[in-house]
């Protein structure tokens, strides 16, 4: 019988995603156990298809006609996950020439490709241009190594401006735009460059604008693609002709911690069909763009480790797992946490029964910071059983410290 999960506390909501059958996880139709087996090692990242299929869906039925939906892949990079995401959004966000291979091995359209980023290398700008796909320009010098790549392949360099607004996302986990900030082009200089970008002769299309990440306000939200769009028609005025794509970001959150709850979407979508209706009067020829990562695959995910050691120090119980920081470093606290709180954290074993303590898992790295769960009430635990991380979709093995002491590489499998 599948029930929902025992070893969870009912503030963690977001659980919900993955049934439970006698004590053990089920992803992607498999209990977790045989999925370890088949993997063949802990520890590992395990990506469920039926979730991600879930999430695109229900993003698309919330957006208006003619709002695309592209998948900013620095969130999972996983070659076999952006395949599928291919398959399931409008387009790709790209931040170096190694995603932008990724994203055109799995059969990304490069007209439906954007690469974005602060420090981009002239041999990148050039690859963009070569490979056809839009470059978010975020500084006046990449426009002259734009125009030479452009003359030297003949291909037209397509390009859109990456604004960096005068507004934050206000409740944003990392704010990307307001103030001083090393992203996109500071909006008093957005119509000098404009007029660069002409006199160049590159292929102007739009404008990016992305003023933070990881928001559950929705309110929030809304103000910010409010404010993104009027910025952009008022930026449209300097511009050398047309605007056809205009990317209002994206910012959508998800929830990781006690008491959070997920998302509204129906302010947003409410919210996007106003903005759209105005675009098509306002600016007929654009496409606008919601550009997310996280929020279209952080609660597809989790990561399993396996517990090897069991000691007691103190009264305090440690469950030691052969997986931790360097591999899921977001859950350890220490990739923008200011004050640490735990990831929801489960035990998935076959008849665990209802026996609870209070325990910390922690990883194998000789540092007190490889910690993933902190007095923590779970299942009671034995050496030899899976511990599992929940939203763990995103900002994982390509974003922790993997060569840290020389431990082995976690495995990722989409199932």
């Amino acid at each position: 019988m599948t029930v929902s999960n025992p070893n969870l506390k009912p503030q963690h909501v977001a659980m919900d995603q993955f049934p439970v059958q006698d004590g053990e996880l089920l992803v992607g139709g498999q209990r977790l156990s045989a999925l370890a087996a088949r993997v063949g090692s802990t520890p590992f990242f395990a990506y469920d298809r039926s979730l991600l299929r879930r999430r695109a869906a229900e993003l698309k039925a919330a957006m208006p006609a003619g709002v695309k939906l592209h998948y900013a892949m620095k969130a999972n990079p996983m070659p076999a996950l952006v395949q599928t995401m291919v398959g399931l959004v409008d387009g790709i966000d790209v931040a170096s020439a190694g995603e932008l291979k990724v994203a055109l091995d799995a059969g990304a359209d490069p007209a439906e490709v954007s690469f974005a980023g602060p420090g981009k290398r002239d041999t990148e700008l050039r690859q963009a241009v070569a490979a056809g796909v839009l470059v978010n320009v975020e500084s006046l010098r990449e426009l002259p190594v734009l125009a030479e790549a452009s003359q030297a392949l003949g291909l037209p360099a397509r390009v859109a401006v990456r604004v960096n607004p005068d507004f934050e996302l206000k409740g944003s986990g990392m704010k990307m735009g307001g103030g001083a900030k090393q992203f996109g082009v500071d909006v008093d200089v957005v119509p000098g460059l404009l007029a660069q970008v002409a006199s160049l002769g590159l292929a102007f299309e739009g404008f990016h604008l992305f003023a933070g990440s990881q928001n559950l306000r929705a309110d929030s939200i809304c103000e910010a693609q409010q404010k993104s769009y009027a910025l952009a028609l008022q930026l449209a005025e300097s511009a050398p002709g047309p605007v056809k794509f205009l990317n209002l970001g994206g910012g959508f959150g998800i929830p990781y911690f006690p008491g959070e709850q997920r998302l509204d979407l129906a302010p947003i979508s409410a919210n996007l069909h106003a903005i759209a209706e105005r675009a098509r009067a306002e600016m007929p020829a654009a496409s606008l763009v919601i550009e997310l990562g996280r929020y279209l695959v952080g609660e597809a995910g989790i990561y399993v480790t396996r517990i090897v050691d069991r000691k007691v120090s103190r009264g305090q119980v440690f469950l030691i797992g052969d997986g931790g920081l360097h591999h899921q470093l977001a859950a350890s606290g220490n990739f923008g946490q200011v004050v640490r709180k735990n990831y929801p954290v489960a035990i998935s074993k076959a008849d665990a029964g209802t026996a609870r303590e209070s325990a910390s898992l922690v990883g194998p790295l000789c540092t007190p910071l490889d910690l993933l769960a902190d007095r923590m009430e779970l299942a009671v635990a034995d050496v030899g059983d899976l511990a599992v991380v929940f939203q763990s979709g995103a900002y994982g093995p390509s974003a922790s410290p993997s060569a840290f002491l020389g431990h082995p590489a976690a495995v990722e499998v989409l199932v």
